[in-house]
Formats: structure tokens, C-alpha cells, sequence
């Protein structure tokens, strides 16, 4: 007998309302799928990031804050190569902690890779839910960015080379600057990024509604729907990798699978991975790596070359 196509067996054909909340919470926990402790990760982030920021310094590159706001968190950690010469790439990474945890303290972990690469590094702060609405994190992501084009001039990167990075709800932000990115309106960014990495990303946000995800954050349907970049419309976005680790709860998978497709119906360049051995929370440590199957696909990116080649 022909497979049921709604079995939970196959991620890309699970159809979200068909679950139960407790079928949602723990798809839409990431932590669910390494046995609920992620702590040990977080703490890689915050002893990589350190040890970058003391490298960097030591290496005479020059490391800097830039403030986009005058909110607390309304800042950018960036570090520039020695040489660079206003042909310097920028990757800005966007950390994650579904909107709630998390700060450009423990983003910085990528710094030194980029650096090796002749790449120019930032680590984009923002204010927290529920201090914060998502409509208003999305606008502070884009205010920063607009500040960051900006400064171009000042510290020498190209600002037709700005690559954007994120991991989890921090996927979720890049995909909507690459949605603001090709808005024309005053709501966009004023430039389009070069490419985008879509790391365990979610985008599409309403199976958060109902579950303890959105304690925080709040999300009604309308707020959801409308911070959905999987309802939007994708013409026009710039190359995109999407990527999650081979240990990832069903629902992470599926998302990012039914966003390439999406992207590629729309006549987005589009590329896939999945990363063996890795999960929700590590993958994204090999981001800058070029020796990793992520930093690898990173670095072709950002040579215009095709993934994987």
C-alpha cells in the first residue's frame, strides 16, 4: 500500500495543522531533538566569541560598535580586515533565541574566519521580546543594516557586498531583509544583500501561536502571518543557502525544504544542505569555516561560484 503522503515519516509532506499542540511543541522546540539541554552550545558561543574578539584585537584589525538607535541594544559589533580596501565583503550575522534570548555577545564566534577569508564581520544586536514586538525587532534589523550601508565608506567594505547570516529566529530576520532588501518603499533597506544564509530557519510563523515559543513574543495571527516570509512574495531575493543540521526536529527541516522551493518557483537562485552530525545549535559554529560542509557552501557563495563546486 502506497505511503500515506501526510506521514510524519516524511518532514517536507507533515502538514502542520494536522498536529497537536503537544505534537507542535516539541517539533517547534529545537532542544527536543538533543534531549532538551542546549546550554553546553550556548556556552561554545559565548567562549568562541570571546576568544575571537581577543584574536582579532591581537591581529591589529580594527573592531568597533556602531550604534544604529538609541535603545539599549540598538548596536553592531564590527571588525575590519587591515587591508581592506573597499572591495571587502561584509557578512552581518543575526543571532537567534526565538526573538527572546541571545545577544551579539555570543555572535561574534565567526569573526576570525571571516578574517582569514579577507571578509569584513558584524554581529547585529536588537532589542529582545517581549521588551520588543517582532514587527519592531524586524524594523531595528533593517535600521541596522541601513546603518551599516552607511558606514561603508568609513571602514572600507563594499556595500554591493553585504551577505547576511542567521541561525533560527535569526533565519527568520534574514529572510525578511531579503524581503526589505527588495522592497522600494521606505520600509526597505536601500540596497539588496549580496546573498543570504538561511540557517535552521523558521518562516512560517503561525504554528508558533499556541505554543510556549510565543509566550514572549506575543504573536496574534495577523503579526504572524504578516512576519512570514514564506507568504510573501520571494521574486527578486538575492542567491539564498538554506541549511539545518541532520539532527533537527521534522519541522525545522520541512520549513527550510519548503522555503527553497518556494524561493526556486519564484526564480531565486536556491541551494540546500543538510549538515551531517550536526543539530539545531552547532551547525552554525562552522558558518566561517571554509573546512565545514556550511562554511564551505559559505565561502562559494561569496565567490559567485555554485554551492558545493
Amino acid at each position: 500500500m502506497a505511503a500515506d503522503p501526510r506521514s510524519r515519516t516524511d518532514p517536507v509532506q507533515l502538514q502542520w495543522r494536522e498536529m497537536s499542540g503537544e505534537d507542535r511543541q516539541r517539533e517547534y522546540s529545537p532542544s527536543s531533538a538533543i534531549g532538551g539541554d542546549f546550554s553546553p552550545f550556548i556556552e561554545a558561543y559565548v567562549q568562541e566569541s570571546e576568544a575571537a574578539r581577543v584574536l582579532c584585537a591581537q591581529a591589529g584589525n580594527h573592531l568597533t560598535e556602531i550604534r544604529y538607535g538609541p535603545g539599549e541594544f540598538q548596536t553592531i559589533d564590527l571588525v575590519i580586515p587591515h587591508d581592506a580596501d573597499g572591495s571587502t565583503p561584509l557578512l552581518v550575522y543575526i543571532h537567534g533565541g526565538y526573538w527572546q534570548l541571545l545577544s551579539k555577545r555570543e555572535s561574534f564566534f565567526a569573526a576570525t574566519g571571516c578574517l582569514d577569508q579577507g571578509l569584513a564581520f558584524a554581529a547585529l544586536d536588537y532589542t529582545l521580546a517581549p521588551a520588543a514586538t517582532l514587527d519592531e525587532i524586524v524594523e531595528e534589523c533593517r535600521e541596522a543594516l541601513r546603518s551599516l550601508e552607511r558606514a561603508a565608506a568609513d571602514y572600507g567594505y563594499d556595500p554591493h557586498r553585504i551577505f547576511i547570516a542567521g541561525s533560527s529566529a535569526g533565519g527568520h530576520l534574514t529572510a525578511m531583509m531579503g524581503l526589505a532588501g527588495i522592497d522600494q518603499s521606505d520600509g526597505g533597506l536601500g540596497f539588496a544583500p549580496a546573498g543570504l544564509i538561511l540557517i535552521s530557519g523558521v518562516f512560517e510563523l503561525e504554528p508558533l501561536i499556541g505554543t510556549t515559543v510565543n509566550d514572549a513574543v506575543g504573536l496574534d495571527l495577523e503579526a504572524a502571518r504578516r512576519n512570514s516570509p514564506m507568504l510573501a512574495d520571494l521574486e527578486g531575493l538575492p542567491p539564498s543557502l538554506l541549511a539545518w543540521g541532520e539532527i533537527e526536529t521534522d519541522e525545522f527541516k520541512r520549513q527550510s525544504r519548503l522555503m527553497a522551493n518556494k524561493l526556486t518557483l519564484a526564480g531565486v537562485d536556491a541551494s540546500l544542505l543538510e549538515v551531517p552530525e550536526r543539530n539545531h545549535f552547532d551547525i552554525v559554529l562552522g558558518l566561517s569555516d571554509p573546512r565545514t560542509l556550511l562554511g564551505g557552501a559559505f565561502a562559494d557563495l561569496v565567490a559567485g561560484q555554485p554551492i558545493g563546486s
